[in-house]
Formats: C-alpha cells, structure tokens, sequence
C-alpha cells in the first residue's frame, strides 16, 4: 500500500471514530483544521522558511481564506504586509582581485575580512617595503606563533588594531597570509558586528599565497574592488479583520513561518540533514486555528470589540514578523484591548489534556475570566490548564506584550518532532485541537460581554532560548531583530540589574566590564563569566552618546 495513502487512511479513520461522538459544527472544524494543516504542512511548501516561495504559498493561502471567510485586508498591500529580515553582510560578485593580471577566485583564493570598507585600488607595491601610499602584506606566521599559550590572544583584535596603525602610516590596504601550521581560523562571517576599518583588509589562503607570494622580492601588480552589503530577505505578514465599529480592538495571531530545510541552524536533526521541516504543529496547527477561529467570529453576534487576525512570518528567526507589526501597525495600538497568540496548539496529550495558558498575568481581568462558575464558566471538556504568568517568551506575544498590550498565549507543549523534520500533519490531535478553538472563543465571548478595556499588568519576563549558559541576568528583553552592534534594549525588568543601572529601552549595550556584547549571543556569553554579586561597568549607547553605569549581578 502507499505509505502516504497509508497515513490518509489511518488519520481519516482516526478522526471518523472520534467525530461519532462530535456534534455536526465540530465535525466541520475538525475537518477545516486538517484541510489547512494538511495544505500549510505539506512537502510542496518545503518548510515555509520566511523569504522563500513556500513562505508566500502559506501567505497567499491564508490570505485566500480571509477572503473567502469575508474579512477586511488590512496589510499594506491587501491582506500582506511585507518586512526585512536583515541576514548580516555579504560579498558582491561586482567586488574582484587580480596580481599581475591574473584573476584570484572569491573564497576560494581570498576573501575581504568583515572590518573592511567598500573600496577600490590599483598599483604597484612591493611585498618588501611597507610604504606610504601603497598596500602593506602581513604573514601572520609570528603573531600567531607567538600567541600559541596566551589564551587572552584574540586574532581579529590584533588584526584591527595593527591595520588601524598601518592607516596611520600610510598604507592604502593590508593582504594577510598565514605561513604557519597554525590554523588562524579566519573567514567571512557575515553575521559578525564589528566596525569598519579605513582601508580594506584582505586575506589570501595558503594555496593562494604560494602561488602569488612566492617571490618576497616582487612587485606586484594589483588591482582590488570591494563591495560588501546587507543581505537581505523579505518576509510576509497576512493581516485580516473585522471592523464592528468597537472603541477597542482585539489581536489574534499564529506564526506561519518554519525552518524550511534547517538552512538557519535552528533544526533539531542531528543526522539527516537538510531535510523539508513540515511544522505542522510548529505552527501551521496555530495558523489553522487562527483561520478558523476568523470563520467563527466573522459569523459570531460579538460586537464590543474589532477583530484583526494575523499570521505573522519570521518568528522562527526571532520574533521579526511579530515586532515589524508593533512597530509599523496597520491598526491603532493605543485601541488594543488584548492579544491571543496560538503556536503549537496541535499536540494535546489524550492521558493529561494539558493546554499552557501564558500571559495569564498581564491583566488581572484574566484571572476572573477563568474563575468563573456555573453556566457562564469556560468551555473546558475535561482540558486542563496549566498557567504561566509571564507575558513574555519565545513567541509572538511578546511583541505585544512589550507594548504594554495584556497577552494570553496558548500552547500544548514540546514533544519529541519539535524543530525536527517528522513535525507532519498526520500527528496531529485534531479533536484535541477543536477542542482548544473552541475554549479560545469562549474566552473571546466572556470579555467580550464586561464591555471595557482590560487592564495591563507587568509581569516578570523570560528569555528566548541562546546556546550560552549562565547564571546572572541584567534584566532586560533583547530587540532579536536589531543589526546593529551591540544589543538592543526592547523592555527593562523591574528592581532587575539593568533597572539599577539607569538603563533604559532603546539603549544599545556595547560591552559589560572588559567584555565587549558585539551581538546578541555575544552578550550572552559574556554573562557567563560573571556570578551572582559580581560587580561591572555597563556601557551602552543612548541617543547618539556613549553612557557608563555601575552594574551588580
């Protein structure tokens, strides 16, 4: 039998036995679910990764089925709204080098170094003579000789800071090689911040100095371009609503966005790489939800609120989606009531029924909502919940929440197919997952009937995931989208580190004590070396002016 008929067949009859005791309407929303889980997680869209055509194939289909479902578009361009995700910096193939008329080949026979400006040149120069007006040549032979048990040494410190001396005297350009057995470890790395030197550095690889440098006498015949910009991709949000009219306005919303192959190394998969990544619980199970919780309220006699319903992209990268549309809203921010967030709603466990509810401290209108008895109580049919105050975390709603916007987030956990390629349609609970839809609009329903704007509360705030470890925090929420160098401050934590220090959001943290925080896992690895009661010095950029504050962990 085709094994893919085979899981068709198994998953049909799966749900048929379940949906005998299912009532006609939850027949249908079990059946939409798994037509849009199905269509979202299949081979065609290969992941979904933000900036690929899967990505606009999902984007293209949600916004059809806000369509036809009859909600307002409200993107800038219809129901999309398109962003950057910033990927870093890459090398043009406008930029070239050739010695003695002779063309050497990008990485393979060289490559300019991240520090280096955009730049052109041509000329004679000696590899001998280091002399004003023309490039100098370093073998990093002796610097790194040198260095072998110093374990302060940083290579690329040394490099800036000779090649900053060598501008000084007068070299136009610096062309490093490395004549040791020592490996430098030098590359282009596109996603390293560092500041941009004055003239270009150029590194030429072993097998390219031997066969160009091989004469220390010569003089050689250069001609250099470097052109190095942002990299770029383009992501898009899908945004649909409802206008009742209302003062207040209420946000929905799922990422739609996965790995696509694991080409941005946030796959789980340690074997088989390079596989499709599906995400069908990660997160086309929220968007399917999302949809159909548009149909619901679409036809619904709810009227003391708007309703707008977006599927964000780029979450997986960091949020991106998410905080463009906080930033660049396409609605009145001012006039949110509240926001519901949905990823990974599609694996409720039939032994426990546990379904997180996040956020559950941003307004205490949350608490009172969920403590209500009798007829008018929640639709639960035996679900168990299980509260996290936070309004932050690593999902949508803490775009949100960073607005002072009260947030709850809704999520039936890890399992063993998280960021992994065997996330597919045919695990999902799709009852279980009706049953979640189902108590989302009950909660809708209840606020909606106390016809007021909930109060924001503040809560305490969590990390998104990093592979540094460390045991002291600042207090802060990091801007994940920010390119710049340094990190961002997007939310500061009460009575935390960075609340004493002065420092405020929109502050760009440059380095804690002797330990620059170039990127973002910069920082956190610098957190690392310090230990509760530590004492440092914080400096950070506001405004155009370079700060320093006391700090204590």
């Amino acid at each position: 039998m085709n094994k893919k008929f085979y899981i068709l067949f198994v998953l049909f009859a799966t749900i048929v036995v379940q949906a005998q005791k299912l009532k006609k309407d939850e027949k249908q929303l079990v059946t939409n679910l798994q037509k849009h889980i199905q269509f979202l997680a299949d081979d065609k869209l290969e992941g979904r990764r933000t900036g690929t055509p899967g990505e606009m194939s999902a984007a293209l289909y949600i916004s059809n089925q806000f369509t036809s479902i009859g909600l307002e578009p409200k993107g800038t361009n219809g129901f999309l709204q398109a962003f950057d995700v910033n990927e870093g910096k890459q090398i043009n193939p406008t930029s070239f080098l050739t010695i003695d008329g002779r063309n050497l080949m990008l990485d393979k026979d060289y490559f300019p170094l991240i520090i280096s400006p955009n730049s052109t040149l041509e000329g004679l120069s000696s590899m001998a003579l280091q002399e004003a007006g023309s490039p100098w040549f370093f073998d990093l032979k002796d610097l790194l000789e040198s260095n072998a048990n110093n374990p302060h040494f940083d290579l690329i410190e040394s490099i800036i800071k000779s090649t900053k001396e060598s501008a000084k005297r007068g070299a136009t350009a610096v062309f490093l090689y490395n004549n040791s057995n020592k490996e430098d470890g030098l590359k282009f790395d596109g996603k390293e911040k560092l500041d941009v030197v004055s003239i270009p550095v150029i590194y030429l690889t072993k097998e390219a100095s031997k066969k160009y440098l091989n004469d220390e006498s010569a003089t050689l015949d250069l001609k250099l371009k470097v052109d190095i910009t942002d990299k770029k991709r383009s992501g898009t949000n899908v945004v649909g609503y409802i206008n009742n009219g209302a003062a207040t306005t209420v946000v929905l919303g799922a990422h739609f966005d996965h790995l696509g192959h694991g080409e941005d190394g946030n796959s789980r998969e340690v074997e088989r790489k390079g596989q499709i990544h599906n995400g069908a619980d990660d997160n086309a199970s929220g968007t399917a939800a999302l949809i159909e919780i548009a149909r619901l309220l679409k036809s619904a006699k709810l009227k003391n609120n708007n309703y707008v319903f977006v599927g964000f992209s780029g979450e997986e990268l960091g949020l991106y989606g998410s905080k463009y549309f906080t930033t660049h809203p396409t609605i009145d921010l001012e006039k949110v009531n509240y926001m519901i967030n949905m990823d990974m709603v599609g694996r409720l466990n039939d032994s426990n029924h546990v379904i997180t509810v996040g956020g559950y401290g941003t307004s205490p209108s949350w608490g009172k909502i969920y403590n209500v008895t009798g007829k008018k109580k929640l639709y639960a049919d035996h679900l168990t919940f299980r509260f996290d105050s936070s309004g932050t975390g690593p999902s949508d709603h803490t775009s949100f929440y960073l607005k002072n916007i009260p947030v709850l987030f809704y999520f039936t956990g890890l399992h063993p197919d998280y960021h992994k390629p065997t996330d597919d349609f045919d695990k999902i609970n799709y009852v279980g997952e009706m049953k979640i839809v189902k108590h989302i609009l009950s909660v809708i329903e209840t606020e909606d009937k106390q016809k007021t704007k909930l109060a924001f509360t503040k809560t305490r705030e969590t990390q998104t995931t990093t592979s540094a470890r460390f045991s002291v925090t600042m207090g802060i929420m990091p801007d994940y989208t920010f390119n710049g160098i340094g990190v961002r401050v997007d939310g500061v934590s009460d009575n935390k580190p960075a609340q004493k220090a002065g420092l405020k959001t929109g502050d760009v943290i440059l380095s804690i004590g002797d330990f620059k925080t170039s990127s973002l896992e910069g920082y956190m690895q610098v957190l690392g070396k310090f230990k509760k009661g530590d004492k440092a010095t914080v400096t950070y950029a506001r405004n155009g002016q370079t700060l320093s504050s006391a700090v204590e962990f």
